[in-house]
């Protein structure tokens, strides 16, 4: 893959000398068959925020079924947006700029003219070609989901990409001219036949078996636009998309749906771009046909695709492993916190009395400590609505819709939400996850006041079940520490967990 960008001998290899660090900012342009995309990171590198995101709706593969080139008023909007995004960059002293471009201009017969353009500018621009997109559309939904195995399916305006994927490992990558621009030329002119191009396609892959009830993961904006309008059809509580789920019989579902819908009413859809409806039937009549082809278990979308495959590729092995929620929460946290970052601290406090908890809910328990201090320079009268939005709505990857309450829960709790459900919770995390996310919030908060949110306190305490007592252990010289309103807290974190509060100083 000497092309892909990040590799050795392409644009990248300069920035990849340099040494790495957390405020480093990278750009990434993505010349994309629909669209065209400006991002900017800055961060650690296995998941840094996004300090900006544009996009161009230039279209360049509207015209390529017909014409086989890419049109010029589509072509004028690419340069036009593409000498923006270079003086952006500039402006915002981006490190380095990695560009990339897709089936359009792969396959369009004046593509090098935009190349040359972009050249121009000040662009290196790298050319994927399709295995190469899948093989990073695959690491993005990897980077953002390490354990998933499945088949991903990366659809963009000139070509459709996949990929099967186990355990977080990228094996069979195809690519094929059915793109969303083309999708839709090659339904009015014979649908079909289209039918029998697209199983013709699709056994190339061999995996009429090997991918039978494995889940579909949805890469790319037309399928995203899809998800939110299942999410607004559903009423789906939580306006976050990563991470959705849909059963397969969904999709067909959505083809009807589209077929009673106008363009104002899908309009009225949140979170759904006007520029993408044009695109969507044609989108869920070819997700149909896949999901129905590859007898998938679910559809499950991610937010993370090329670019971010683009990022997680060129860092170390070391970094790669790291888990993306945890790494995200603690630099967050630390950010905001009052004194130096205590998260592990306070998280190994409470951790012996939730020892009992499903493994799978240690790491958002951590991620809630790691966030343990993000509300306090708040209004007091809105710190639990601030740890709640956080919480529940922040940028967050490697985790589920359910578990996102349970952390908004925590936080809301722990900022003073009293021991009761946030508005409009409960209903993605059932009622035991829900109770214990409480308990969590209180715990932390019983910590927090303890200690002032510095690390003597925590670390000269012990807090842990014995029997059916909750036993708070303090040091001889910090006995003090223990007042009115550590008590309060520690009995209210008894109470809830059905135990009796003791305070004994060694």
């Amino acid at each position: 893959m000497t092309d892909v960008p990040g590799k050795k001998g392409s644009i990248a290899t300069s920035a990849q000398t340099k040494k790495r660090q957390s405020n480093r900012r990278t750009a990434i342009v993505d010349i994309g068959s629909n669209s065209i995309r400006l991002v900017v990171y800055q961060g650690p590198a296995r998941v840094p925020a996004t300090l900006f995101n544009e996009k161009v709706m230039a279209g360049l593969g509207r015209e390529l079924s017909t014409t086989g080139a890419i049109g010029e008023d589509s072509m004028a909007l690419a340069v036009r947006g593409l000498k923006r995004f270079h003086r952006l960059c500039t402006d915002m002293e981006v490190d380095s700029i990695l560009t990339f471009a897709t089936a359009a201009v792969r396959d369009a017969s004046n593509g090098d003219d935009l190349l040359k353009a972009a050249r121009k500018i000040g662009y290196d621009v790298a050319v994927l070609k399709g295995e190469e997109e899948a093989e990073l559309a695959a690491l993005g939904v990897v980077s953002g989901m390490p354990d998933a195995t499945g088949i991903v399916g990366d659809l963009g305006g000139g070509s459709l990409e996949l990929a099967m994927i186990r355990q977080g490992k990228v094996l069979d990558r195809y690519s094929f001219p059915l793109g969303v621009f083309r999708v839709a030329d090659l339904r009015a002119k014979n649908t079909d036949g289209l039918k029998a191009q697209i199983r013709k396609m699709l056994k190339k892959t061999g995996w009429e078996k090997q991918a039978q009830q494995l889940p579909f993961y949805l890469v790319g904006g037309s399928w995203r636009s899809l998800a939110r309008l299942d999410m607004f059809d559903s009423n789906y509580p939580l306006p976050v998309i990563h991470n959705y789920e849909m059963e397969p019989r969904r999709a067909q579902r959505l083809v009807r749906r589209l077929a009673q819908l106008n363009r104002d009413k899908l309009k009225s859809v949140p979170g759904l771009s006007a520029s993408r409806i044009p695109t969507l039937n044609d989108a869920a009549w070819l997700l149909s046909m896949l999901v129905r082809y590859l007898n998938s278990s679910k559809m499950v979308v991610s937010a993370y695709g090329v670019r971010e495959g683009l990022l997680f590729q060129n860092i170390t092995k070391h970094e790669a492993a790291h888990d993306p929620l945890l790494l995200a929460t603690e630099d967050a946290g630390a950010a905001q916190a009052r004194f130096p970052a205590n998260s592990k601290l306070l998280g190994e406090w409470i951790s012996e009395i939730f020892c009992d908890d499903p493994a799978e809910w240690h790491r958002i328990r951590q991620a809630a400590c790691n966030l343990g201090d993000v509300a306090w320079r708040a209004n007091p009268n809105f710190r639990a609505e601030r740890g709640l939005e956080i919480g529940l709505h922040g940028n967050w990857v490697g985790i589920t819709g359910s578990e996102r309450e349970m952390l908004g829960q925590a936080l809301f709790t722990s900022f003073g939400g009293g021991n009761y459900i946030f508005p409009g919770g409960g209903q993605l995390a059932d009622e035991q996850a829900t109770k214990r996310a409480i308990c969590w919030g209180l715990a932390m908060r019983l910590g927090q006041r303890l200690s002032g949110g510095t690390r003597n306190p925590l670390e000269q305490t012990e807090i842990r079940k014995s029997g059916k007592k909750l036993e708070l252990t303090v040091a001889s010289d910090l006995i003090d520490l223990y007042g009115d309103a550590v008590a309060k807290r520690h009995a209210n974190l008894a109470n809830m967990m059905g135990l009796e509060p003791v305070m004994t100083g060694v």
